[in-house]
């Protein structure tokens, strides 16, 4: 729902054959984009008077066609300046999205165009074409050039088959062979401003990665179409791809191609607060919404089911599962999940296994107030999307897709199909082993989270989530959308304590830490991925947990710096919740309360405790009165955090 809108259009219509420039600036004029249209097409961006990207060339290469983008002939420019308010129908951020930005598209001989845009938060352009055969996408032309000595925190992958849970890792650009290359989003730093690298709009296309070039720019490539797979070898359940054409798509003539987006700001809170990646998608593409319904999940894979204290065999059955509901119903959280293992084989996904009986848990659940979803495997769900309708009849809530592992045009259009057939059901959607987010939850808003992040789960079997990585996330990976990187572990350790072990994990940094994830980490459908046993133990901070709200309706980041800290300021209705996460750094920060409105408000705290570094569960509960003319410096210990729940009196 819009409302508000402010549109200029300016329309000038022109023939030429001799170099034109463009230039316009965003809404705010801290953005300027020049466009320059000669033998090729590129533009050029500078922020605050700083230049950031320098005579980048684009193109796009049908099979048949000249490059378009080569050799231009113009014929019309279009200029808009656009004002008006966006209403999610899942506010994952924000429950209003100001949508504001200046625009420039190019018309040219060849039946297509380009639009550029820029926005107080960034830039990004586009081609569209109308030509009336369906057409072979051979490439896309990008080379980013970047205008001085840059830096990278670099997603470096190693297959273009990939699950996009990557480390983020400090490079210097100019460093990077050809052959290296990344996942996106990947952020860039040019002397003081963030440029993050992303798409938006992905739809009949394959995902963007970005490659190094030996100098101080980076190059884009995609996963070719893929043209035969097989099954994997010790995984016959799941694919692998086998050939790949030399060509990146096959789709229509008429269409519009992703957006190319660059997210620049010299503040580094600004990268966690934008939504620019929602701002150029498409719009809601289902009738109804209402049925929508985001939570909190109790999961069960990373505790491996670790239930005590019980008069039953816990497993893979359904009194373990009862268990599950009864804990959610307990602490009013909305959904439990029934991952691998619940149906009669991972190909199989219309019969559960005989210990399992789906629709006595629905009914269960239904009698407390909780919803089930159930995970599938990719493959056996997209042979047969109609399980969904049996879903639908067992009175399921929603799904949790699993390994798809692939970035090419079939896997993008599956997200699609998965979406849209779902939605015809009033399912809940999460794809886990997913590329990351690029704006199919604005069209489907069922599509709650995705994976595409290297969470929690890796605690079962490595040291890499570290404190520092988990506040590297907000900056980069959380940038493109809602992450599940299922936050809530109880069992906590400092470097010295910390081990690996895949049936009884245990996370690095302290309690606090994980709690602060409930209110840094965005992601409508939430994770609570400890044992049900454990939390029962850990009453006060499960409690404190299960306040806090998936869906937002204000986000201001109070305190900020890439990969060190950061605190964030939320509110849903009238209350505010406050989240601080630091590396291994220990950090005394203060925090200014003005963003509360008049009157009183009673805080509720959890804070890292005294002794953290020898025992990293150790924490403070207090509450006290504050006002929006207080202030107060924490305390963040060594991969420590800080939590806040400040209602009104």
């Amino acid at each position: 729902m819009k409302k508000y809108l402010f549109v200029i259009i300016i329309c000038f219509s022109f023939s030429y054959t001799m170099a034109q420039t463009y230039e316009f600036s965003s809404p705010d004029k801290h953005a300027s984009v020049t466009v320059n249209i000669d033998d090729d097409v590129s533009f050029s961006v500078s922020y605050k008077n700083t230049p950031v990207i320098e005579n980048s060339v684009i193109g796009l290469t049908l099979e048949g066609l000249p490059t378009l983008g080569t050799s231009p002939r113009g014929k019309k420019k279009i200029e808009r300046q656009v004002s008006k308010t966006l209403t999610p129908a899942v506010p994952q951020k924000t429950s209003s999205i100001k949508d504001e930005y200046n625009e420039l598209s190019v018309l040219f001989h060849g039946n297509y165009r380009i639009t550029f845009r820029a926005y107080n938060i960034g830039v990004a352009y586009r081609f569209s074409t109308s030509l009336k055969k369906d057409v072979t996408v051979n490439t896309e032309k990008l080379q980013l050039n970047f205008a001085d000595h840059t830096s990278s925190l670099f997603s470096k992958e190693e297959s273009l088959v990939s699950h996009y849970e990557r480390l983020y890792i400090p490079t210097q650009l100019d460093t990077l062979p050809e052959t290296t290359f990344c996942s996106l989003p990947v952020l860039m730093k040019i002397k003081d401003v963030n440029v993050i690298v992303t798409e938006a709009d992905v739809y009949d296309y394959p995902a963007m990665f970005m490659y190094g070039t030996n100098a101080n720019a980076l190059k884009a490539g995609w996963p070719g179409y893929v043209q035969q797979t097989k099954p994997k070898t010790g995984s016959e359940d799941r694919d692998q791809v086998v050939t790949s054409a030399d060509y990146i798509a096959k789709t229509n003539g008429t269409r519009d191609y992703p957006w190319r987006v660059m997210i620049i700001s010299d503040k580094d809170g600004d990268l966690i607060e934008n939504n620019l990646v929602y701002q150029l998608s498409r719009p809601l593409n289902i009738d109804d919404s209402k049925w929508i319904k985001p939570g909190k999940v109790a999961w069960d894979w990373y505790n491996a089911n670790n239930i005590y204290g019980v008069d039953f065999k816990a497993g893979i059955n359904t009194e373990t599962y009862k268990y599950y509901i009864d804990f959610a119903s307990e602490y009013g959280l909305e959904y439990i999940i029934l991952d691998e293992g619940w149906s009669k084989t991972t190909t199989n996904i219309h019969e559960c296994q005989p210990d399992i009986d789906v629709e006595a848990l629905v009914k269960y659940g239904k009698e407390k107030n909780v919803g089930v979803i159930l995970w599938v495997l990719w493959e056996p769900l997209d042979k047969d999307l109609s399980v969904f309708e049996l879903y639908e009849r067992w009175g399921v809530k929603g799904i949790k897709v699993d390994f798809m592992q692939r970035a090419d045009q079939y896997m993008v259009n599956y997200y699609e199909r998965v979406a849209a057939k779902a939605a015809e059901h009033h399912l809940l959607v999460d794809f886990h082993g997913s590329f990351k987010p690029s704006g199919l939850r604005r069209a489907y808003p069922n599509v709650l989270t995705y994976e595409g992040v290297k969470g929690n789960e890796n605690n079962k079997w490595s040291q890499n989530i570290t404190p520092e990585h988990n506040v590297t996330l907000p900056f980069i990976r959380m940038v493109a959308g809602p992450m599940d990187f299922t936050p809530g572990c109880m069992v906590n350790a400092t470097d010295k304590n910390h081990r690996i072990s895949f049936d009884r994990p245990m996370s690095l940094g302290t309690r606090c830490h994980q709690v602060a994830m409930y209110v840094v980490y965005e992601s409508a459908l939430q994770m609570l991925c400890e044992s049900p046993s454990t939390y029962y133990k850990e009453e006060e901070t499960t409690k404190f947990i299960s306040q806090i709200p998936t869906i937002w309706d204000e986000t201001r980041v109070l305190e900020a710096e890439v990969a060190d800290y950061m605190v964030i300021a939320r509110r849903k209705n009238d209350t505010w919740y406050i989240g601080a996460m630091t590396d291994q750094s220990p950090r005394e920060i203060e925090i200014d309360f003005s963003f509360l409105g008049e009157g009183d408000y009673v805080m509720e705290v959890m804070r890292d405790g005294p002794n953290t570094h020898r025992y990293a569960q150790d924490y403070i509960y207090e509450s006290s009165s504050v006002n929006k003319l207080h202030q107060q410096k924490i305390q963040l210990a060594s991969g420590g955090g800080f939590a806040a729940i400040i209602s009104q009196k």
